[in-house]
């Protein structure tokens, strides 16, 4: 068709399509930008508000003020440890100490060193009793980390049950919240989809065809790219079956059309050549000519063959001969090619 057209009929409509694209574009981001925000007329949902208020609190403050008493432990254990390595570390020398002496003490059997070997042995049962309350208070708070520990973990598990039956109600809410949503976007959405198959139907040759071809654009954008993300999964099931619904309901209308169009042309084909003509306009004509099919029934037609004038498949006239100059020319051309006479002249001259 685009054959027919004048050069600069050619790049208006070039430039026409973008205004429609440019058009298109500014409603797609403007219906994205609405299509984002819908999700902000619910409320956002949390697990606390689906626990017991009260209660997951106080387990929260048991759960820390656990694990406060068992970092408090922690950090005097390692005290007591270090106060317990200390008191090892001098009994071990005193009894090194108290060995090397004892060894001299043989050697010589001096008898008035007695009273010094009592005073040892006694400072050395000092430091041995040193250490063994040390030792026991590291076990004291070994004992009081585990018992902390072990509170933690007890109020943890009950905080970690209580949390995951909120979570299984925060997902089943988040689910219908989900779905409200998507159906708050179907009803944003598939207006705009009937207006589209509307202006498509009706509107779509209009003079302001580029801002019906942008709308167009931006209701099918929104229904397929920016609706069908959010589908509802449910398995699956939902998208499969929406997917065979809109299959279903393209393909019947398809399927109609191409029965209307059959039936149609059924019809044109057994009307008389010259009503046949009128249906058709001029530049369709020529485009259907420029793909060497009939303009009446679109079937291949051999056009090159001089010895062709109509149409093997449905009859109607593709050649006839100038009025003027009887030059042979295309029946749907206005003027002559050869001398630029009217198709009308010849039509005068046989009145």
């Amino acid at each position: 068709m685009s054959k027919s057209l004048r050069l600069s009929e050619k790049w208006f409509r070039r430039g026409l399509w973008l205004v429609a694209l440019v058009f298109a574009s500014f409603l797609i981001g403007l219906g994205g930008t609405i299509v984002g925000d819908l999700p902000k007329v619910e409320t956002p949902l949390r697990v606390d508000d689906f626990l017991d208020k009260t209660a997951a609190d106080k387990l929260r403050a048991e759960v820390k003020a656990a694990r406060q008493a068992e970092q408090d432990a922690q950090t005097a254990l390692e005290q007591a440890q270090l106060q317990r390595s200390k008191v090892r570390s001098e009994v071990q020398a005193e009894r090194d100490s108290f060995n090397n002496w004892l060894s001299t003490r043989s050697a010589t059997q001096r008898a008035d060193q007695d009273p010094e070997v009592l005073a040892r042995t006694q400072a050395l049962d000092v430091l041995k009793l040193a250490e063994r309350k040390t030792q026991q208070a590291v076990e004291a708070q070994q004992q009081a980390a585990l018992d902390a520990r072990q509170a933690a973990a007890a109020r943890q598990e009950q905080l970690s049950r209580m949390e995951s039956d909120g979570y299984v109600k925060l997902n089943a809410e988040r689910r219908k919240v989900e779905l409200r949503v998507f159906l708050y976007r179907l009803a944003l959405t598939l207006p705009l989809l009937a207006i589209a198959g509307w202006l498509f139907a009706k509107q779509r040759k209009s003079t302001y065809w580029p801002f019906v071809w942008g709308f167009i654009f931006f209701a099918l954008f929104a229904f397929f790219v920016e609706l069908v993300p959010y589908l509802p999964s449910y398995g699956g099931y939902v998208r499969y079956v929406v997917g065979i619904a809109v299959t279903a309901v393209v393909g019947r209308y398809a399927i109609q059309a191409l029965n209307r169009y059959l039936e149609r042309q059924k019809l044109a084909e057994a009307l008389p050549d010259q009503e046949r003509r009128k249906e058709l306009s001029y530049d369709v004509a020529l485009a259907r000519l420029a793909k060497n099919v009939c303009p009446g029934c679109e079937r291949p037609v051999d056009l090159k063959n001089e010895k062709i004038d109509f149409c093997p498949h449905c009859g109607i006239g593709l050649f006839d001969h100038c009025g003027h100059c009887s030059t042979r020319k295309s029946a749907f051309a206005r003027f002559c090619h050869a001398c630029g006479t009217g198709a009308g002249v010849k039509l005068a001259r046989e009145d």
